[in-house]
């Protein structure tokens, strides 16, 4: 998973699968398109207007953790 924020454009972009696949675009609402790939799952997400809608500082920078197994 990849997060990325433009402030310029106040973009936020959330890409679920790294791999390279071709996509549909489906806009949802008037801010929110989801990248649609194969098999119909979603591979990304892009929010405009993004800092309208989310508290930027709050996700931004993102902690993550992976877990061995």
């Amino acid at each position: 998973m990849n997060i990325i924020y433009n402030d310029k454009t106040d973009l936020l972009y959330i890409r679920l699968d790294d791999r390279k696949q071709d996509v549909i675009n489906r806009r949802v609402t008037e801010d929110i398109v989801l990248d649609i790939g194969e098999g119909d799952r979603i591979i990304g997400i892009e929010i405009l207007d993004a800092s309208k809608h989310l508290t930027l500082d709050r996700l931004l920078p993102v902690k993550y953790e992976f877990s061995k197994t």
